[in-house]
């Protein structure tokens, strides 16, 4: 799983090796839930295979806030790095292969590779890129129609269209499955 990544990261022999080791690898079927709304989040996970969405309970219906794919990291980020109780689920979609760190662990290599500009900017690039994808998903919220939604879903990331279940997509999109299969219809008829 890390050899892909072992050429960006200039760490010693040793030290890579003593880091990885810090991981663990699980399988867990589809549906299983990582992290519970109100938990205190204490892995981060990194996608070998598989699909995970993030969402959280509006007064008894889920809303779906993100999706990760392979060779992505996920967890609760506010809980994970505040020690506040999590305001979101983790859930896996499909059967996933993932390799996860405890906390204490993963602090532990931060404050030691906080020296190293390269590994240093690659996590804050990583942490704003989150948040700039949020920030792009509460935008589209405001300024965007269901179907506009949509149509950049289908061309800024097709894998959710290929890989994720219509129910969650339409929780995504903040419609019903109902209004998703009209969303899709009158597209696939004005073309």
């Amino acid at each position: 799983m890390f050899n892909q990544f072992r050429n960006k990261i200039p760490l010693s022999d040793e030290k890579w090796i003593e880091y990885t080791n810090l991981f663990n690898c699980i399988e867990v079927p589809a549906k299983t839930t990582l992290l519970e709304e109100g938990e205190i989040s204490k892995k981060l996970f990194i996608i070998e295979k598989g699909c995970i969405r993030v969402w959280f309970n509006n007064n008894g219906k889920d809303l779906t806030t993100q999706f990760f794919f392979e060779n992505q990291s996920v967890a609760s980020i506010e809980s994970f790095i505040k020690k506040m109780p999590s305001p979101v689920v983790v859930e896996t979609i499909e059967p996933s292969v993932l390799w996860w760190i405890h906390k204490n662990d993963l602090d532990k290599i931060l404050e030691e590779i906080k020296e190293i500009p390269a590994l240093r900017d690659r996590l804050i690039d990583m942490l704003f890129q989150r948040t700039f994808d949020y920030m792009k998903y509460f935008f589209s919220f405001i300024k965007d129609s269901p179907t506009h939604r949509y149509l950049n879903l289908i061309k800024e990331r097709p894998q959710i269209i290929q890989r994720v279940p219509q129910h969650y997509i339409a929780s995504y999109l903040g419609v019903t499955t109902v209004h998703l299969s009209r969303i899709k219809s009158k597209l696939l008829h004005n073309k």
